[in-house]
């Protein structure tokens, strides 16, 4: 039995040898992250802006932010978090067929983010978009690389969450 995937990978063979498939599940087995070295805190945005630390920290929470450097571009810190991860996982860029990048700043329009990191760390057998959902387009990009694992059109998924909101 064959199946059409509709992402344009070749279809998957499936035998009906085991009467009972094993299921396959997916788990994440490394974790990495990168902040831009420039810190903006609470009273540097009151000189700029009418507004103190106090306003800011009590309906946020945040103290400080990290704003990317001129020129860093949200491809460029998902790409160093994206390596990040795959030495934790003891992952080479090679072994990732799927990368999907979560973010509502990306680079440019058109090509993906996702295809600029994959170029960057140089993930060559990767399928890679992009997912622009705000706030929940990291879980959202979570979901689709679990199901993508489970239904066997992927076997090893980078998802990163990458943004540059100071930018907009």
């Amino acid at each position: 039995m064959a199946e059409a995937i509709s992402t344009g990978m070749a279809p998957l063979e499936t035998e009906a040898k085991d009467p009972a498939p094993k299921a396959i599940y997916s788990r994440i087995s490394g974790t990495g992250s990168y902040l831009p070295q420039r810190v903006l805190t609470n009273d540097d945005l009151s000189k700029i802006v009418e507004t103190t630390d106090e306003w800011i920290f009590t309906r946020t929470g945040m103290k400080e932010r990290h704003i990317a450097a001129e020129g860093e571009l949200t491809s460029d810190l998902g790409a160093k978090a994206a390596l990040g991860a795959l030495e934790v996982a003891r992952l080479r860029p090679r072994d990732i067929d799927l990368l999907i990048c979560a973010t509502t700043t990306p680079d440019l329009t058109f090509p993906a983010s996702a295809c600029i990191i994959q170029h960057k760390i140089g993930a060559r057998r990767a399928v890679a978009f992009d997912i622009q959902a705000v706030c929940s387009g990291f879980v959202f990009a979570m979901s689709v690389a679990d199901g993508m694992i489970r239904s066997g059109a992927a076997r090893k998924a980078l998802v990163v969450g990458a943004e540059t909101l100071s930018r907009i």
